[in-house]
């Protein structure tokens, strides 16, 4: 593992809390009120850089770092004022885990205020820049929305209307109720339910897998997202392990398969900007015509491939079909690194690109002239990430796809194979044992999938074999009601007067309301962490740059609070943050990397992970053919199944629902349930709509700026229309992460979507989803 430096060794680094200081005096004029000073440039903002180039002028037009949230009135009297820089990192559900610092106002008269965030130049991936919602993070910090002290419900299921009370109160309260619930019904009528709204390591894990465990309520299957992809790539390969995104500067085709990497992982794009220049060709394949599909250069060779949802399987089989027929194949490489090759030609054999394109809607010709490029254009890489898992055969299309670089030996060559997240190279270095303790659990509990939670709080009485049904509810670190499919389901069981409800947020979000306690949250400028990335090789450190504003609390003191109000008295369920970070990474240097910020882990240095073969897999070869899935009742060998709900389903759903339905991220300036809540972000992006093609349209007779309904058997709701060339006839999109209040009738899009889980992996089928869409009369 290699410790970050700074590029220059010269320069001090505003690494960590008091880092880098300045102690200054302002004298003011009489009650000069800072929000009506000239606002600063972006040339004045860097006074104070951060490197340690330190000069404050006592001219108040100059030098003053503003933040839109703050506004603060000086008297005559001098304020002595240290400034400070604070490294850290951000914490959202991306790939990119940016590194940022923080300017910090220490007043002799008020707390710590930070006063401005901007991106760390130094931190190796995100080199400076952040995106448009994290560089506006202070209005998420000071929002005079922000929920500052516990709250307890005091009307009706989400009315929203709720009285503060201390912390006493509401712990004494909580830990009352479920005492009275594991009494009645059995600690496994307690379902703990969170996610990646922060995934930083002590948030994410922290303490609640103890807490929870040694309770012994009901385990959560966190597979909402993502975890599908490992669980589809591992049956090929063995694990998740791929190739390093950046090794992609080496690749002379890249090919994009269902990721908008320019907008969604936008510090990956300046290496393959890279790559193009030095002649590679970029291949996007996408339902959608997205913005990085925009990039694609046809002049330059480039190709933007737009299959119908959910068929990518079968385009890639008549891929092999061709690649094996046309004698493409690299046969010495598959002879000394594969095993079930001659299965793979049985299973390939009927998969012309003529019996593709009736399926996948791509021509023949396109998909045998890709499959030639993939096979002479080298290296190869291919790049994917979570959206095409959440179909109905999402682990079936990631097992399928890491056929591929097998086939011609593309993992021979520095720049070819496949990458994803790098989450299975960075998470190799946590200790599970030491974070989770599952030494203290009582019991063996259950588990649940998350995605199903709208039936499982709707399920009146689980049957015996299932355990009880589920009495208390404990939320954070996700939004259900906006992030679940079948959310109204969701709903419906919150309102359940007999559910007892807890939820650690910062805002009164849509789930909140229906809470019984809400209780305050830290954000990540506000606590110390770990942040892991999944989009690079790199292990962050994040320092709280002020302390916790009102009574919020980060999610490892939540636990030990509620440990404690319990009455439990195993030592592990108060262990200190620092203890857990030591614990968990026991092979890293917490201290060192608290100094540096981040650090690189271990990659062969040559940049082929597989070059010489040794896969993960029992054997150390890749498996066309699995013993394993045949064990668990699917395929041994790559096979496309079309979704049931899909137009390749069920003929009755899609004579009543024509339409398929994709709920994409698309949003600059927030991400999943988080920021559209915030006034300079929501509004920005201007409100939910529906896009569909002219065709469709036309069908309906809808223009742009109708407002249409959109149903199925599972909802409907409201949304302006909005006509669109980026879409496939037959296919609409609406995005995702707008709340309940944004939308005319009071429903988010996952009103609609399937709850369907994946064949394997646990993931979930938001993108078989069929609607039909009409006048709103």
């Amino acid at each position: 593992m290699t410790p970050g430096r700074s590029a220059n060794p010269q320069r001090s680094k505003p690494i960590g809390r008091g880092g880098s200081k300045l102690c200054v005096s302002l004298r003011s004029s009489p009650q000069h009120d800072i929000t009506s000073v000239h606002r600063p440039s972006r040339r004045d903002n860097d006074v104070i850089g951060m490197h340690g180039r330190q000069t404050v002028s006592t001219d108040l037009t100059r030098g003053i770092y503003w933040s839109s949230a703050m506004s603060m009135t000086m008297s005559d009297e001098v304020l002595n004022v240290t400034v400070s820089t604070v490294q850290g990192t951000c914490h959202h559900d991306c790939p990119d885990s940016c590194g940022w610092i923080v300017t910090v106002e220490d007043r002799a008269d008020t707390a710590p205020v930070a006063v401005k965030l901007r991106g760390w130049s130094e931190h190796p991936y995100s080199a400076g820049e952040l995106c448009p919602k994290v560089n506006r993070f202070l209005d998420r910090v000071y929002s005079p929305e922000r929920i500052l002290h516990p709250l307890r419900r005091v009307g009706a299921k989400g009315c929203g209307e709720f009285r503060q009370v201390t912390w006493p109160e509401a712990l004494t309260e909580i830990s009352a109720n479920l005492h009275r619930i594991i009494n009645e019904h059995g600690p496994e009528a307690v379902l703990p339910y969170s996610d990646a709204g922060n995934q930083s390591l002590i948030s994410l894990m922290g303490l609640s897998g103890r807490f929870f465990g040694h309770m012994g309520a009901t385990k959560l299957e966190r597979a909402i997202c993502g975890v599908t992809v490992g669980a589809g790539m591992s049956k090929t390969v063995g694990s998740p392990r791929g190739l390093d995104p950046m090794e992609h500067e080496h690749s002379k085709l890249i090919i994009l398969w269902g990721t908008n990497t320019k907008l969604t992982n936008r510090h990956l794009w300046p290496t393959i900007e890279t790559a193009r220049a030095n002649g590679a060709t970029l291949v996007v394949i996408d339902p959608i015509r997205t913005l990085t599909a925009d990039a694609v250069d046809t002049a330059a060779g480039d190709q933007f491939i737009q299959p119908l949802p959910g068929t990518d399987i079968a385009m890639m089989l008549a891929m092999m079909h061709v690649l094996i027929g046309d004698g493409l194949t690299n046969d010495d490489w598959i002879a000394d690194h594969t095993l079930g090759f001659d299965e793979l030609c049985d299973a390939v054999a009927d998969w012309t690109p003529e019996r593709a394109a009736g399926v996948c809607g791509v021509e023949a010709h396109i998909i045998t002239q890709l499959a030639h490029e993939y096979a002479t254009l080298r290296p190869a890489g291919i790049r994917t990430l979570v959206g095409p898992e959440h179909h109905e055969n999402g682990a079936m299309f990631h097992r399928t796809l890491a056929c591929l670089p097998a086939l011609t030996g593309a993992w021979a060559e520095r720049g070819g194979g496949l990458s994803k997240s790098t989450g299975a190279w960075t998470e190799s270095h946590i200790d599970f044992n030491a974070m989770l303790r599952p030494d203290i659990d009582v019991g063996n509990a259950r588990t649940l999938n998350m995605s199903r939670l709208g039936e499982i709080l709707t399920h009146p009485h689980a049957g015996e074999t299932d355990g009880p049904g589920i009495h208390a509810l404990i939320n954070w670190n996700c939004n259900p009601i906006v992030t679940t499919p079948n959310a109204e389901a969701t709903r419906r069981g919150l309102l359940r007067d007999d559910l007892f409800t807890v939820v650690h947020e910062q805002f009164m979000t849509d789930t909140a309301r229906y809470a019984d306690f809400i209780l305050p949250a830290t954000t990540q400028i506000e606590a110390d962490d770990v942040v892991l990335s999944w989009g690079s090789l790199h292990i962050n450190y994040n320092h709280a740059a002020i302390d916790p504003p009102g009574e919020t609390v980060n999610n490892t003191e939540l636990f030990r609070r509620l440990a404690a109000a319990m009455g439990y008295t195993e030592p592990a369920l108060f262990d200190d943050d620092k203890k857990i970070m030591r614990e968990a990474l026991p092979a890293i240097d917490i201290d060192s990397l608290s100094s540096s910020g981040w650090l690189r882990v271990d990659y062969p240095d040559d940049g082929r992970p597989f070059g010489e073969g040794n896969f993960d897999t029992p054997t150390g070869r890749v498996h066309f053919a699995s013993d394993e899935l045949e064990a668990m009742g699917q395929p041994r060998v790559p096979t496309y199944v079309a979704p049931n709900e899909s137009p390749g389903g069920d003929a009755a759903s899609v004579a009543e629902f024509p339409l398929q339905l994709l709920t994409p991220k698309h949003h600059a300036r927030f991400l999943n349930s988080g920021y559209s809540h915030l006034p300079k972000h929501g509004p920005a992006e201007g409100g939910p709509f529906v896009e569909l093609s002219d065709v469709d349209a036309a069908h309906r007779q809808l223009v742009d700026g109708d407002v249409a309904r959109v149903w199925n058997e599972r909802g409907s709701i409201e949304v302006p229309v909005k006509i669109t060339g980026r879409l496939r006839p037959g296919v609409i999109a609406i995005p995702w992460g707008w709340w309940s209040a944004h939308h005319p009738d009071g429903k988010t899009v996952n009103a609609l979507t399937n709850d369907t889980l994946t064949e394997w992996g646990g993931g979930v089928a938001f993108s078989d989803t069929l609607v039909e869409v009409g006048h709103l009369n």
